[in-house]
């Protein structure tokens, strides 16, 4: 069984001695007395938990401990204070720090702090949770497994809500790199002047601000994978960079002379239609290609409704539990509420609503009264023909007949073109084929004759 890995980031030496003493018996330790060097560190070790001295000169607790919460979402950080600073070190709990130990250290107590926070820790190495049971889900779920061993980049392509990033951890998680790095940047987040430096990070004096060292996200990632989420934002100067990246696996920092070698697992996400952006000159064609090397396309909910019911019992588990109340289900009318529903935020959306409806439920069951009336007042999607509104046929019949209804309603808005309705169903051609022999689609009649329902 490996041993724990503790780091130990404070720029006293007797206190890291002190620290070492204490925990070595039952952690391996590494000690570190800047915020640079236990970013070096991070990149070469795997962590589970940090103490952090809050003052410290240069890069201090509270900076060290928002680029760790950046950069390392899941990691454990414990933060290092002296009597008459407790105050500050509860200003760190709320930035996310998990607890805090005082100087001169009590033996007992930091054994205890440090045993509890083990125990609790919140992220093992295993594959996110990815709730549903619909053909699309476990065909991106086929994918994630086939090609979670490969090195090449991966486009994930789906509207906001749906789950991209779960799916780039689900990748990730899967792979040889899960007990590596998992970075996160999100393109659309940061501006334009200051995308850069993030990346790629810079050195002492590259600017006026720029007062040490840092690392981008693209170095803080080596040996993992990186997750560029809204890749369409990216300026054209910026795209540049990142396609050098991609062809070489090398880069400079900003106001540096030194070229940089890593191992980067590169998932970009977007939910723009890239295509288009090529076509309009608004995105590298060449870095389309580069990053489209293998392209996972997640369906938005509206288009896997089968699996609303999983999500909306998920959901109500998970945050019951974080709001400390007991709510025992949904009814069966509720719910129904929630299939009709067209959910244009997709799964965050519903995870949202959810979330609402338990912190205004005053019992231990949600009921059609608990529902805002947005909910209420939705239309039928379009998409769910009115034979199966009626609740006439068997579950097997009405499966089929939703089926049908997806596959007509792709095939029309592809102008019946079969390959570009399989690609917005997110099937291969020859399945699709299938499917339509399966269930007597005589194309292209059924289609021209669809009724608007569809």
């Amino acid at each position: 069984m490996r041993m724990p890995k503790i780091l130990v980031v404070d720029d006293e030496l007797s206190a890291r001695e002190s620290l070492r003493m204490i925990l070595s018996k039952d952690y391996k330790l590494l000690l570190a007395s800047s915020g640079q060097e236990a970013f070096q560190i991070m990149q070469k070790e795997e962590c589970d938990i940090v103490l952090l001295d809050i003052l410290m000169p240069g890069m201090d607790g509270f900076e060290i401990l928002k680029e760790m919460r950046k950069t390392y979402p899941h990691l454990t950080i414990i933060m290092i204070t002296a009597v008459d600073t407790a105050k500050a070190a509860l200003e760190a709990i709320n930035l996310g720090a998990y607890h805090y130990i005082t100087k001169p250290f009590d033996v007992h107590e930091i054994k205890s702090i440090v045993k509890k926070a083990l125990s609790e820790k919140l992220v093992s190495y295993t594959t996110p949770q990815i709730i549903g049971k619909s053909r699309e889900i476990k065909e991106v779920l086929d994918i994630v497994k086939r090609i979670s061993q490969s090195k090449a980049p991966v486009l994930i392509l789906g509207e906001s809500g749906t789950g991209k990033e779960l799916i780039a951890r689900a990748i990730h998680f899967q792979s040889p790199r899960k007990h590596k790095p998992f970075i996160v940047m999100n393109c659309a987040a940061i501006p334009d002047n200051l995308i850069e430096s993030e990346l790629f990070g810079y050195e002492k004096g590259a600017f006026t601000d720029a007062k040490e060292r840092r690392l981008g996200r693209f170095e803080l990632a080596d040996g993992g994978t990186l997750f560029m989420d809204e890749i369409a934002d990216l300026s054209p100067s910026t795209q540049a960079k990142v396609l050098r990246f991609l062809q070489f696996q090398e880069f400079m920092r900003v106001g540096g002379s030194k070229t940089i070698k890593i191992n980067v697992r590169f998932i970009a996400a977007t939910n723009k239609d890239l295509k288009k952006a090529v076509q309009d000159g608004k995105f590298r064609e060449d870095l389309y290609y580069r990053i489209k090397v293998i392209p996972i396309y997640i369906p938005p909910l509206r288009e896997r409704k089968e699996d609303i019911p999983l999500l909306v019992n998920h959901f109500i588990k998970k945050i019951s539990q974080k709001e400390k109340k007991e709510i025992k289900g949904i009814s069966k009318e509720a719910l129904d509420y929630f299939i009709r529903y067209d959910w244009p935020g997709n799964v965050r959306e519903l995870e949202n609503m959810v979330e609402r409806i338990i912190a205004f439920s005053t019992s231990d069951f949600i009921t059609e009264e608990d529902l805002p009336e947005e909910l209420k007042l939705a239309k039928p999607s379009k998409l769910i023909p009115s034979r199966l509104k009626d609740n006439k046929m068997s579950l097997l019949q009405a499966e089929k007949e939703l089926e049908r209804a997806l596959i007509m309603n792709a095939l029309k808005k592809a102008n019946f073109v079969q390959t570009k309705a399989a690609q917005i169903l997110g099937i291969s051609r020859r399945i699709l084929k299938y499917k339509m022999d399966k269930l007597n689609i005589k194309f292209p009649n059924d289609i021209k004759n669809l009724p608007n329902e569809y």
